[in-house]
């Protein structure tokens, strides 16, 4: 038998996107709170994603973000011009080690490029630096908590 080389694929039969298949993961994505959700099947891949936006912490929420920061300006941080903001989705570590010293504490002064806490996804420990020199006024997070993209970590003023 000889080589031809490749044959151009004809379109599989089921080639079309279900659209009722889509809209039922999108339903799963908000009612489990997912950022994504991907399926496969055969060789069809659906990958539905959505972006999330920070929200207000609901009421029975604990108020770790005032008890952390110990400031009166925690409540308005998320807003401030300072507000040094997540990457990323994952969980926070605010120092090294459990033992090690934390990277800042309110009061700490930072230059552009200094470390102020790691974030792990995936097994995967990410340093967040200071994008801009100041005083840090705001420790918006616990060391473990976990962090959605867009949410605020830190005032730095």
């Amino acid at each position: 038998m000889k080589y031809t080389g490749p044959k151009a694929a004809a379109p599989a039969p089921n080639s079309v996107v279900d659209a009722e298949l889509v809209e039922s993961l999108a339903r799963i994505l908000t009612r489990l709170g997912l950022s994504e959700i991907e399926i496969a099947q055969g060789d069809t891949k659906i990958r539905v994603a959505r972006q999330f936006t920070a929200a207000p912490a609901p009421a029975a929420a604990p108020a770790a973000p005032a008890s952390v920061s110990g400031s009166p300006a925690a409540t308005a941080a998320p807003d401030a011009p300072g507000a040094v903001k997540s990457p990323m989705v994952g969980t926070a570590y605010l120092r090294a080690s459990p033992e090690a010293p934390p990277f800042v504490e309110i009061g700490s002064v930072v230059k552009a490029g200094d470390k102020l806490l790691l974030v792990e996804a995936m097994k995967t420990f990410n340093e967040i630096v200071a994008p801009r020199a100041g005083t840090v006024t705001s420790i918006l997070v616990a060391d473990g908590q976990p962090v959605e993209y867009g949410q605020p970590l830190f005032v730095i003023e």
